[in-house]
């Protein structure tokens, strides 16, 4: 397939590049011609709109800072639907929401076009060296026959499931991710005025039970298959040492938000007479509040476990 780019900025510059490496013909488009140098010098086409891009190619990717951009190269006057024709596919690499791309994908869908959403994760650094985790949600036969081109772009292609799912799980995935920086931002404050030098409290932490895994690990041992019994850790341990670390805070007139909700969170737990449970199960007050039920069958996450132990 020829592969259209539109998008040539910090990500996409690199991942068309890739692309383009990877064997696929391409044709690119930036807003800046300049952004397009190496990638012409390599081999690709220019064209003057995202318009010419679809119209020359047979899968188009758009990688753009977010919704606005998106609908406006997607959806515009000289936009990819002005040159898509049934059969070709399209890619919206950005980070944007899940209700745009669901709309495109329903315009599309009228037309014949394939539209799925694959936003990407693993920073500038990633997109140049192919470390890269593209979410994909759309058509999976349609993902199937691309991935050798997703393959070329980044390493770790997976296929979430439907149209927006993508894009829900990277807005999942940097949330919690900017929730746990200032949740270490406030820790490591009071850590530090409290008389720890950082070296060394960042080594120590490193070797604790939360710094040996990443943060999403633990989900698979109690919110996943809904095990609360018997606790690794109980619940009123937990909540005495969030209690301890506030109180340290305001010794050292340290202002501690998000260890604050946290102890709000597991005193309300508390309050349910759930003291002797693991501390985890303070998650299904948020279940409850939201009127949804995170579960997997354990046997399903013992499998995918397994699968990635033999991967290494």
């Amino acid at each position: 397939m020829k592969v259209g780019f539109i998008g040539l900025g910090t990500m996409g510059s690199s991942m068309a590049y890739n692309a383009l490496q990877g064997g696929n013909e391409m044709v690119v488009h930036d807003i800046r011609r300049e952004a397009a140098t190496r990638h012409l010098e390599a081999g690709a086409e220019w064209a003057d709109t995202p318009r010419d891009v679809a119209a020359a190619s047979d899968i188009v990717f758009t990688s753009l800072p977010g919704p606005v951009e998106v609908e406006a190269v997607a959806l515009g006057e000289e936009g990819t639907f002005q040159g898509l024709s049934e059969g070709k596919v399209y890619f919206d690499l950005s980070t944007s929401t899940p209700n745009l791309i669901r709309r495109i994908h329903e315009e599309g869908a009228a037309r014949g076009i394939h539209v799925l959403d694959a936003p990407v994760s693993g920073g500038p650094e990633g997109a140049r060296t192919r470390n890269l985790a593209i979410w994909v949600g759309g058509d999976k036969e349609v993902f199937d026959r691309c991935k050798p081109v997703l393959d070329s772009i980044g390493d770790k292609a997976y296929y979430v499931g439907p149209i927006g799912c993508g894009a829900v799980a990277k807005l999942v995935h940097n949330c919690a991710g900017y929730m746990i920086q200032c949740a270490l931002a406030e820790v490591f404050t009071m850590g530090v005025k409290a008389g720890v030098e950082p070296m060394a409290l960042w080594q120590a932490v490193r070797k604790g039970a939360s710094g040996r895994r990443g943060p999403f690990e633990g989900l698979a041992q109690h919110l996943l298959p809904g095990k609360f019994d018997p606790p690794d850790f109980a619940l009123r341990l937990a909540r005495k040492d969030v209690d301890l670390a506030v109180g340290v805070g305001r010794e050292y007139d340290v202002p501690m938000k998000i260890a604050n909700i946290a102890l709000q969170e597991l005193t309300e737990a508390l309050n349910r007479g759930w003291g002797e449970r693991d501390s985890r199960v303070a998650m299904l007050l948020q279940e409850e509040r939201s009127s949804v039920e995170v579960r997997v069958d354990e046997d399903e996450l013992r499998r995918v476990l397994e699968e990635e132990r033999a991967q290494g």
